[in-house]
């Protein structure tokens, strides 16, 4: 088979591989699809200063099953399958353990790769209604959104909720939020974006390059009280204006990282709304069958922005570093 692997400079090479078996309790599937995530960049970034020469890139994948071990009842071959983040967060509370489990980081190989072992149990039924691109899609991206509005945000019709930015995540968390009747609050800094979010469901609109008070304009536009919930992408650039806009007894849903690391904001405003942050790292494969159940009950389509052959990851990483996109940027594997 053929996989992806970093070299000593953290550039992407193409290898051969022999073809893995599974073991007891394992699947083998035959990947489809992979999705990237902003993740995949940091990996790259490390990659490119040599702490991880030789790792196999990307956590997300869909595909079939292609084989299964001794002692797996619950997978049959050729049952389409979503690939679970975490390996061996399976269910349950988060464990710290559970970090060394997540494919392609620090410590394990991960998805950018013809076939793949996962436990049987780490893999989640692929939505009938979702093709193998849609369906990569959702292993980070959407079950982060998932996990971090419904499992702990308890988001509900009626809630506000603020979402920055046009990425896999925010777009996600837009799509949900506008499924359950919630007002969809958007922030971007391309207005042709915000007509293209308007389209999924938001409310309203803010170009945060042309408002930079935009806080204030979600103070305004909710009659003072704010957002319920806040789904945090930004990162110390954009989050003491969160902590702001955040409503009373509401939650900031805390992701991102993606303007850095700088000065730390004021939290003492938290407790004077009596409001939460809750921290989100993706989530488990519980998360990803609630959410496959959610997609399916709404009939919602994950947003892609573009798809790359197998032969181009270095364009398709390019692509994502370039922050033009829309949506999540995909490989396709096989047919």
């Amino acid at each position: 088979m053929k996989v992806y692997r970093f070299d000593a400079q953290g550039q992407l090479r193409m290898e051969d591989a022999a073809i893995p078996q599974p073991g007891p309790g394992e699947v083998r599937v035959k990947v489809e699809t992979v999705s990237l995530n902003y993740r995949d960049l940091l990996m790259q970034d490390a990659a490119h200063t040599g702490q991880l020469p030789g790792r196999m890139p990307v956590s997300d994948a869909a595909g079939s099953v292609d084989a299964v071990g001794d002692e797996v009842d619950n997978r049959r071959i050729g049952q389409k399958v979503v690939v679970a983040f975490f390996r061996d967060w399976i269910d349950g509370r988060f464990r710290p353990d559970y970090m060394t489990s997540a494919w392609g980081g620090q410590s394990r190989d991960g998805v950018l790769s013809e076939y793949i072992i996962a436990p049987a149990n780490a893999v989640a039924a692929m939505p009938g209604h979702l093709n193998s691109v849609e369906a990569a899609a959702l292993p980070c991206a959407g079950v982060t959104a998932w996990h971090g509005l419904i499992a702990r945000g308890k988001l509900q019709a009626g809630d506000t909720l603020l979402v920055h930015g046009t990425g896999g995540v925010a777009l996600f968390g837009l799509q949900i939020g506008a499924a359950l009747g919630a007002r969809v609050i958007a922030l971007s800094s391309s207005d042709a974006k915000l007509e293209r979010a308007k389209a999924l469901g938001a409310s309203d609109l803010i170009n945060y390059r042309t408002v930079p008070d935009w806080d204030k304009v979600v103070l305004d536009l909710t009659g003072g009280e704010g957002a319920s919930h806040v789904l945090e992408l930004g990162g110390p650039d954009t989050y003491q204006r969160s902590l702001n806009a955040l409503a009373a007894g509401g939650t900031l849903v805390q992701i991102g990282v993606l303007s850095g690391f700088g000065p730390q904001p004021n939290l003492g405003r938290l407790q004077t709304l009596n409001a939460d942050i809750a921290g989100i790292t993706v989530g488990s494969a519980r998360h990803l069958a609630e959410l496959s159940g959610f997609l399916t009950e709404h009939a919602l389509h994950p947003v892609i922005d573009k798809v790359f052959g197998f032969d181009e990851a270095a364009a398709a990483y390019d692509h994502l570093r370039a922050a033009g996109h829309f949506g999540k940027v995909a490989l396709r594997i096989c047919s």
